[in-house]
Formats: C-alpha cells, sequence, structure tokens
C-alpha cells in the first residue's frame, strides 16, 4: 500500500503531465482537421490507389537482371 501511495505521489508531483496535455490537444487538432477535410482526404487517397492500380496494370515486367 506505501508504495501505491508513492506512485500516486510520484504522478501528481511531476510536472511531465503538461507535456502529455500537449500530446493530447495536438491529436485532437488533428482528428478535427481529418473531419474537416475528409472528404477531400479521401478523394486524394481513392486518386493516388486508382493511378498506382493504373500503373501496377501497365507494368510489362522489363526490368533488367543487372546484377
Amino acid at each position: 500500500m506505501r508504495n501505491l501511495k508513492t506512485i500516486f505521489n510520484f504522478i501528481v508531483e511531476d510536472e511531465s503531465g503538461q507535456g502529455m496535455t500537449e500530446y493530447i490537444l495536438l491529436v485532437v487538432v488533428i482528428v478535427a482537421l481529418v473531419i474537416i477535410f475528409r472528404t477531400q482526404i479521401t478523394q486524394a487517397v481513392q486518386g493516388q490507389i486508382q493511378n498506382l492500380s493504373t500503373q501496377i496494370s501497365s507494368f510489362t515486367g522489363n526490368a533488367t537482371g543487372g546484377g
């Protein structure tokens, strides 16, 4: 029980919690931006996937074995 009290006191007195708060706020801002711009993000990702799919389907395998 004494060990638990020591850990609790360390957590209460620890000032690194400010850093954790900043990380949480950063995550909240990123999530908000993703929600706001989700349509544009979805369109961009789908465009890139389509582009990649086109490139993969047109690949002929003409690479040389250079070695």
